[in-house]
């Protein structure tokens, strides 16, 4: 049963169902070289509307207007999916975008209370990165923009070709259920994919004289009728692209705001406008779509400049001058626009972007992702350290360092209990930042480890599916659980277990927002090997490929890609819900709140 494209897991057999390769390129051609930024993946599933086929002799019969009957109905239906889907944040927090001088229109402002966690005391004085001014009912708009240009017909030289799949839009109006859509970059292209189609040609190929290097697609504004996608590109240029209607807009356009290296991008959770870049640089900027580039300085720390900036969670007050300590603080620059300056009085001035600038470090940001309760955001970095940031208060929280190197990848496990990184050491480590510790390393790989993401179907809150891809080209299957551990004999030695509702390091011991900070340190060494856990794999799969660089689990499909852009999907053998006494997060996802009171 093993070959290069099935394997056997406890679980049952994964096979390949689905394989794109890379477009053979002429060896002399300019762009035969080999790709220099790896392949990343994203994905969206949308619910096209079942088709009602109907007699319009019957409704003229019947003097009925069926298609605005269905129209209604459609409408009533997005609207009950999207107040089921709207997680938290987007009920406590907007883009501040809505001016008259905007040459967009804006999403509706919901009047919610606050997302962020502070102190009583001090709670009136944090200024809030994703609060809305008060807007009237009578301002509200009722439709949400998109993209301005047409890529079809733009003579931007920044698109150097748009190939679509021959009756593309017949496709789509065909559609009906659930449609899982697959988007990649390779070289210098971007493709559009429809997962389990019959055509294995892209439904979208874009080439562009920039390489992209991340993207992400907004799974709150998705439907049928638009999607919302980010491209991030080597020269730092973004790119808001909507593939149903092939429309974009260009922002940062030529570096405005910063030229250097987009490492990765993440839309805000369930905010249809807010999205966050990181660059090579050692910064994570906040972008909304709807705004357009501001003239902008970011202050450099410990160098001359006349930008206002904040260095968030200093324990004194300070010159500006001091020395930057990037283990313990981020470096924020205002701009005019941000809602702490309009805070201060600072009125009158149109919104632009960026709507704010953190810098993290000296080197360069690898990649981020937010936390399941969306209060919390997970930064890996070159210098090798992963960041725990607030970003509501825009204040770093805790800082941990890796065993070896830089950092690779991260992921957050989907009840929030653990943080997932990959490095250049060779190992996956698990953090429990709820505990401030480090909790287990898995060892396996035999070189650097590219990508780790859960499997959310296989965790249940006490066991937890993870997978990971290295440039060894081995895919591994791990679980975990805390419960099970084998704890070294120096733990205790070193790292007393207390419990969690006693060792609580995130925001809430601190007091986020609040301008007395508590004394625990805020950067953690890395402990040594004799003091943490070990987890072994559960299967390894050595596969013929050129660099594994992605991986991402779908509901019933494994996704795997290379660095020159070979994707494939395994199929995974169904959860039986009878099988095994597991169930789908049943201790829910965590937050500081939990442990109030």
């Amino acid at each position: 049963m093993e070959s290069d494209s099935a394997f056997v897991a406890p679980e049952g057999v994964y096979s390949v169902t689905e394989e794109h390769k890379p477009l053979q390129v002429p060896t002399h051609s300019s762009t035969a070289a080999h790709p220099i930024y790896q392949t990343r993946l994203s994905s969206i599933t949308v619910r096209f509307p079942q088709k009602h086929p109907a007699s319009p002799g019957l409704a003229q019969f019947l003097g009925a207007n069926l298609t605005k009957d269905l129209k209604k109905d459609k409408e009533k239906e997005r609207e009950k999916d999207v107040v089921k889907e709207r997680p938290l944040l987007e009920e406590r927090s907007m883009s501040s975008s809505d001016t008259p001088e905007d040459n967009f229109p804006s999403p509706d402002v919901l009047a919610t209370p606050d997302l962020s966690v502070s102190t009583p005391a001090t709670e009136h004085q944090q200024y809030k990165l994703f609060s809305h001014p008060s807007i009237s009912a009578s301002k509200k708009k009722s439709h949400i923009s998109r993209p301005k240009h047409n890529m079809r017909t733009t003579s931007s030289t920044f698109i150097t070709r748009l190939q679509s799949a021959e009756g593309l839009n017949k496709t789509l109006a065909a559609k009906q259920g659930e449609v899982t859509f697959l988007f990649y970059n390779t070289g210098k292209a971007f493709l559009w994919i429809d997962v389990g189609a019959k055509a294995k040609e892209p439904l979208t190929r874009i080439s562009f004289s920039a390489y992209p290097t991340c993207h992400d697609v907004n799974p709150f504004t998705a439907s049928s009728e638009r999607l919302d996608v980010i491209i991030g590109f080597s020269t730092g240029d973004l790119v808001w692209f909507d593939p149903l209607s092939s429309r974009y807009c260009r922002l940062n356009k030529q570096g405005t705001i910063t030229s250097s290296i987009c490492t990765a991008v993440r839309w805000v959770p369930s905010s249809p406008t807010l999205f966050l870049v990181s660059h090579a640089d050692g910064t994570i900027i906040v972008y909304d779509k709807e705004r357009e580039d501001g003239l902008f300085t970011a202050s450099i720390p410990n160098g001359p400049t006349n930008t206002p900036h904040i260095n968030v969670n200093v324990h004194h007050t300070s010159p500006v001058s001091d020395e930057w300590d990037p283990l313990s603080t981020m470096f924020v620059t205002p701009p005019p626009w941000h809602p702490e300056a309009t805070g201060r009085g600072e009125k009158g001035v149109v919104a632009k972007n960026p709507v704010s600038h953190w810098r993290l470090c000296r080197r360069g940001v690898v990649d981020f992702v937010f936390s399941p309760d969306i209060k919390y955001v997970a930064a890996i970095s070159e210098d090798g350290c992963l960041r725990v940031i607030d970003p509501l208060a825009e204040q770093l929280v805790d800082c941990y360092a890796s065993y070896f190197g830089s950092l690779t990848c991260v992921a957050w496990s989907p009840d929030g209990r653990f943080i997932l990184t990959g490095g250049q050491d060779d190992l996956l480590t698990i953090f429990s930042p709820w505990e401030q510790r480090v909790v287990a390393r898995c060892q396996g790989h035999s070189s650097f480890v590219s990508a780790v993401a859960f499997d959310e179907l296989r965790c249940d809150g006490r066991t937890y599916r993870f997978g990971s891809v290295g440039e060894d080209n081995k895919l591994i299957l791990w679980e975990f659980s805390s419960g099970a551990l084998h704890r070294p004999k120096l733990l205790g030695a070193h790292h007393p277990r207390t419990s969690m509702s006693s060792s609580i390091s995130l925001a809430y011991r601190r007091g986020t927002g609040s301008t007395t900070q508590l004394s625990a340190p805020r950067y953690h060494p890395a402990p040594s090997r004799n003091e943490v856990s070990t987890v072994q794999p559960v299967l390894v799969k050595q596969l013929d490929a050129n660099l594994l660089t992605s991986l991402a689990f779908l509901p019933r499909t494994l996704i795997t890609a290379a660095k020159a852009g070979h994707v494939r999907l395994w199929v995974q053998p169904l959860v039986m819900a009878n099988a095994s006494p597991r169930r789908r997060h049943t201790r829910g996802t965590l937050s500081v709140t939990d442990f109030q009171g």
